[in-house]
């Protein structure tokens, strides 16, 4: 019988569901954890970890731990929800049609260099500001755009995942992962940034050639498009749109502003998911006002948008539920102290390429950047001083073992709900991106080797 990948719930759900098995099989163990006042999160005491009593979880934990992280991940959930209700209002005064006719005619018989420049974009974002979750409001935009150039519904995703993806992982001034490890090991803020700006290069550049290579052979394949993609263009008239009207220049004029706006709040006033999200929520409600929307078919319009995105914010807390089910066994701690003895010993390439390695399991169960690096930094920051091997590179190996594995592990949240709004199933995603993942970890290694050869620092 062919083996067949479940459904992306019942695939998050058969994970929880083996890791409380597993609860009763691991020692329950536990680090102790001090609280940074000034950074304002609790990071590990390397060398504190301790055996406890078992606390196997029971059935009914294995249910309560999807609602558990529905409820830690609640911001996250509100702001995709937010997010997509006010892209309905603005999806609902044509604008962003009428936007995309205009991509489409300015660059016609130049479409690939829209994929380039978009994902530039993204990438930016992502190294710049950490951007991954807030930016699952764009996909259903980055896919009627790949859609009304000629491509199909993955090369919209994967502009949206790469693009973002790449920046994140090389994170030259990535507040959430960068930002926070180089603080926890004592480094001199964003220090290294040259190093990580070139693998910032390398690795966009290998995303935007592989994005590219699959959309010329979807664009080159009609069966590449569903038979509802390839009426997409004649079903919303992109080729026949008159140009832009003064509504429409008026809601853009509003949604670049307040663009500008969220830029300036995130880069000079430490904007995060609230702020984020409240900033939307206004661009939604001023943008259908001035798009000429009334007040009740305001509030139908965010109601529908943030409807569409109901099944891509909800996996979230179900992939959330992973961590509280690790968490309500007390084995979360325990695999992170076995997976760190590994690096003891080595030679300092091979601690800094087992350190990118283990880092990409503990993602698997730590999917918050700047959780994982609170947990996981104290710990390594020791392992780095006893193998001889600069703290700059131990945060090196961080940051591409949470990048990488954030596009690719099932438990990665926002991941997950870029595919369900893409319509995307996680096994067709991985058979088409292993090879970008396995590139991807071959320029990871050899990065860090050089790192190890070339001392990377200042320490």
């Amino acid at each position: 019988m062919k083996f067949r990948i479940p459904n992306s719930y019942v695939l998050l759900f058969g994970i929880i569901v083996i890791l409380g098995f597993l609860s009763y099989i691991i020692p329950a163990g536990r680090y102790q954890r001090q609280l940074d006042p000034e950074m304002g999160f609790e990071y590990v005491v390397a060398d504190s970890y301790v055996e406890i009593d078992r606390t196997p979880v029971t059935l009914f934990d294995l249910f309560k731990a999807i609602p558990a992280g529905m409820m830690d991940a609640s911001d996250i959930i509100i702001f995709v929800l937010i997010a997509g209700g006010s892209f309905g209002i603005i999806q609902a005064t044509g604008t962003v049609n009428y936007g995309i006719a205009s991509v489409v005619k300015r660059f016609s018989g130049k479409e690939k260099k829209v994929i380039i420049l978009v994902m530039v974009i993204l990438s930016l974002a992502g190294a710049i500001f950490g951007t991954a979750e807030e930016a699952l409001v764009l996909y259903p935009m980055l896919i009627s755009l790949s859609i009304a150039l000629g491509f199909d519904r993955m090369t919209g995703v994967a502009m949206g995942l790469l693009g973002t993806g790449s920046g994140f992982v090389a994170g030259f001034l990535n507040p959430f992962t960068t930002g926070v490890a180089q603080q926890i090991v004592e480094l001199p803020l964003f220090s290294g940034i040259v190093f990580r700006m070139l693998a910032y290069i390398l690795f966009v550049s290998t995303s935007i050639f592989f994005v590219l290579r699959h959309a010329r052979k979807s664009n080159a394949d009609n069966d590449a498009l569903t038979e509802h993609e390839q009426g997409f263009i004649f079903d919303y008239g992109f080729q026949d749109m008159p140009p832009l009207s003064r509504k429409h220049k008026r809601v853009l004029f509003i949604l670049g502003l307040l663009f500008f706006y969220l830029i300036y709040g995130i880069l000079k006033k430490q904007f995060y998911i609230l702020e984020i999200a409240t900033t939307f929520f206004i661009m939604g409600v001023v943008s259908g006002l001035a798009g000429g929307i009334k007040s009740g078919r305001l509030v139908t319009e965010f109601i529908k948008g943030a409807s569409s995105m109901v099944y891509g914010a909800l996996i979230i807390g179900v992939a959330k539920g992973v961590t509280v089910i690790m968490t309500y066994g007390n084995i979360m701690d325990t695999i992170i102290f076995q997976l760190s003895k590994i690096v003891v010993g080595l030679s300092p390439i091979f601690s800094a390429i087992s350190m990118f390695l283990i880092q990409s399991v503990f993602n698997i169960f730590i999917t918050s950047g700047s959780g994982q690096a609170a947990v996981t930094m104290p710990i390594m920051k020791a392992l780095a001083d006893l193998s001889d091997l600069s703290r700059q590179t131990a945060v090196l190996a961080f940051q591409f073992g949470d990048g990488f594995s954030n596009v690719i592990s099932p438990t990665s949240g926002y991941f997950m709900a870029a595919l369900a709004i893409g319509g995307v199933e996680w096994k067709k995603w991985i058979k088409w991106a292993w090879p970008l993942f396995v590139t991807w970890y071959v320029e990871g290694i050899f990065l860090l080797v050089v790192a190890v050869v070339s001392c990377y620092g200042p320490f």
